[in-house]
């Protein structure tokens, strides 16, 4: 009998303490996060992170960033950078009636893929945060997706790449981000359903056209195109498209529940699908709230709304902003080839670094991968350099603010700069034009001498000098009576070393002398101490 009301009182508390769990726990609505939401203070420390933008499109060694569409159009119009799609295809694998993109992501198999890796390089080189691909346009999930069969677990690598990017983060001890780039794949995918216009194969249609009943005895049996490439163009009727915006919140949902995202940027200006795009949004909020105390993940897009962080595509912002903000750069096309140059170096990668954090914003550094899941030697050699950098610099970086004014130079004074055709990165015509596609890259004329940028952390002051030579250099909004009242410089010294530099300061200028420089340098760190 005392065994049995030892029972009941047991299953009482249980039922007690689900009850009282459950009545803890937040679920705040939109409208309730957008009043209180501020970018977590992680976000601002961090600075630098490094993202894994890859997936079964890494697979094929040419035909650019959006591989997948470009393999099935005979002409690719101004899309420059996927001019060798096709014909890349078809000499490497058949044409696209016969083996089609379901196919090039079966032939993937991330065969040496190692998270724990890959991780802790990054972090070793100055990587703050990890961020992973979690799908791309091409509508394919690299998690162990319940909502959708066509996902790394099932096809291709047969591995949960987000999930063992999630624990090896944590193993690490750092941020974790996924992004999704899912919204516009079915008109991305309408190439798939056509048919070349002339030749041998004229008329044949390509896969995108293919059944669930044509896999079988086929290595796809079981698998339907139609979930990959979406349902053909005319047969798209209005409830068709609300089930799949449906099913992409179902599965964003299980992401963010079952991998616990510190961050999640939507490629898109606006929420994924409106509402369904801010409901997984507000589902990661509310997880990050009731696991912390606060809500102390990001939400990242492209265009500046209440709630989230704005996301820069291969650009950087013209101003100094209130608000944190991202900018987001890669290696070639997003997705490693071998026929595209390389846009960055490590000069380049420290300069829109540099630049951004001036300006109260981070930036995060795509490290693109080889189809294997390793690094591209060339890649590995720059972003440890970039890692060489901040080891000694870092200080200038991580947790630091902006000052009232982001720097001075040429550039920023609007002078005349020197620039190149296609390449107005740096001019001041261009600064009056988007932000989104103006970053710096090695074919960018270099700095100005004078070109510098500040940062503070507490007391401390930092200039940084983008393109040092030895000489002089002039920076008036540092002079005793500039407007933006910097104070009287005490002390100056390079941060590497502690070497004091000889300046002289009047009330129209700062005039710093920079020693000698053994040939190209990456940008110089100067500690300042001013007093008022």
């Amino acid at each position: 009998m005392m065994r049995v009301n030892l029972r009941y009182k047991l299953l009482a508390f249980v039922v007690f303490f689900a009850i009282v769990v459950n009545a803890q726990k937040k679920d705040l609505t939109w409208d309730e996060i957008v009043k209180e939401y501020e970018c977590p203070e992680w976000f601002r420390d961090a600075k630098f992170g490094i993202w894994f933008h890859w997936g079964p499109q890494a697979a094929p060694e040419q035909g650019g960033g959006w591989y997948a569409r470009h393999m099935y159009m005979e002409d690719v119009g101004r899309q420059k950078f996927g001019k060798m799609a096709r014909a890349y295809h078809e000499m490497t694998y058949g044409h696209p009636s016969e083996f089609g993109f379901k196919d090039v992501i079966n032939s993937w198999k991330a065969e040496n893929f190692d998270a724990e890796y890959l991780v802790n390089f990054s972090k070793e080189n100055g990587a703050k945060y990890i961020v992973a691909l979690a799908n791309h346009h091409d509508h394919f999930d690299l998690w162990n997706s319940t909502y959708h069969d066509w996902n790394s677990v099932n096809v291709g690598p047969k591995k949960d790449i987000i999930g063992e990017f999630k624990a090896a983060t944590q193993k690490a001890d750092l941020k974790f981000g996924v992004t999704s780039h899912d919204d516009r794949f079915l008109n991305w995918w309408k190439p798939a359903f056509g048919a070349d216009k002339t030749g041998d194969k004229a008329g044949v249609p390509y896969d995108g056209r293919l059944t669930k009943e044509d896999g079988k005895g086929l290595w796809w049996e079981g698998l339907d195109p139609k979930d990959l490439y979406g349902p053909a163009p005319e047969d798209r009727t209005p409830e068709m498209i609300d089930s799949i915006k449906e099913n992409w919140e179902r599965r964003h949902l299980e992401l963010v529940d079952k991998y616990e995202p510190d961050l999640l940027y939507n490629d898109g200006l606006k929420f994924t699908y409106g509402d369904h795009g801010k409901e997984v949004c507000r589902r990661m909020y509310n997880n990050s709230l009731n696991k912390t105390g606060q809500i102390d993940a990001v939400m990242l897009l492209k265009r500046k709304e209440k709630g989230t962080v704005e996301e820069v595509e291969s650009g950087g912002s013209n101003t100094l902003r209130e608000y944190p903000w991202q900018s987001e750069i890669t290696f070639t096309d997003w997705f490693y080839k071998k026929d595209r140059h390389l846009t960055h170096d490590a000069t380049t990668i420290l300069e829109m670094l540099v630049d951004a954090v001036s300006k109260n914003g981070n930036l995060l550094l795509s490290m693109e991968l080889n189809p294997d899941g390793t690094i591209p030697h060339e890649i590995k050699k720059t972003v440890k350099t970039v890692g060489d950098w901040l080891k000694v610099n870092g200080e200038a970086i991580y947790g630091t603010r902006p000052w009232k004014v982001y720097g001075d130079g040429k550039s920023v004074r609007g002078e005349q700069v020197e620039t190149v055709d296609a390449e107005l990165r740096n001019a001041v015509a261009a600064q009056k034009k988007g932000e989104h596609f103006n970053q710096r890259t090695t074919a960018t004329p270099a700095f100005a001498h004078d070109e510098v940028r500040y940062t503070t952390q507490g007391d401390d002051f930092y200039i940084v000098v983008m393109n040092p030579a030895k000489g002089e250099i002039l920076i008036p909004s540092l002079g005793v009576s500039s407007e933006v009242n910097p104070g009287k410089l005490k002390s100056l010294a390079q941060l590497y070393d502690g070497r004091s530099i000889r300046f002289k300061q009047s009330k129209e200028k700062l005039t710093i002398k920079i020693p000698a420089v053994n040939g190209k340098s990456f940008p110089l760190v100067l500690k300042a101490n001013f007093v008022k």
